[in-house]
């Protein structure tokens, strides 16, 4: 009796990957809409006749353009997790991780500083209701990030230095953090 040979071996699952790549469009998506009816509202306003920034309102410049370059610093902590995790470097891959987590929270702390200094009200009008709006919905994709990050931390100090396509999915989402963010710094910071 003949036996038929062993068949291909199945390709490997990328369900992590994919996930964070639709992840990451729905949230270019969601910043997207969100930055176009700012600009909407602000041109609304604008040919009202109206001033888009209440009087007395300052925006701090400092800590807006410190967050921006902190996700430099960020994205290169991901790419390194990503790095070591390939060479199987378990140390470095945890602590790159914490490093991540570390930035998060660091550009957290400026948006909240941001808040007091700028002492708004959520529905005094259509700017402090739309200022809010985009950078609480940053805020959530802050806080999402933070917790993929604990997630691959945990699960890489747990010794599933196998968890590579994990460690990529969770670079990816902060490179399209960092993206969202420039993108809002530009429409909401600089050009006001």
């Amino acid at each position: 009796m003949y036996a038929l040979p062993a068949g291909p071996t199945p390709a490997p699952q990328r369900q992590t990957l994919v996930g964070s790549a639709f992840a990451a469009m729905a949230m270019i998506m969601l910043a997207g809409g969100m930055l176009a009816v700012w600009l909407m509202q602000r041109d609304a306003v604008l040919e009202a006749g109206d001033l888009w920034i209440p009087k007395g309102v300052a925006i701090p410049e400092v800590p807006a353009n410190v967050m921006l370059i902190a996700f430099l610093g960020l994205c290169v902590f991901a790419q390194w997790a990503v790095w070591s995790a390939k060479r199987n470097d378990r140390g470095h891959t945890v602590f790159a991780l914490a490093i991540t987590i570390l930035m998060a929270l660091l550009i957290i702390n400026a948006q909240a500083y941001i808040y007091h200094d700028m002492g708004l009200g959520l529905a005094d009008g259509t700017y402090q209701l739309m200022f809010y709006a985009l950078t609480g919905m940053f805020l959530v994709m802050m806080i999402v990030g933070i917790l993929f990050s604990i997630v691959a931390t945990f699960r890489f100090t747990g010794g599933r230095t196998g968890d590579r396509e994990l460690v990529a999915a969770h670079a990816i989402y902060w490179y399209t953090t960092a993206a969202v963010f420039s993108a809002l710094w530009f429409v909401v910071y600089v050009t006001k």
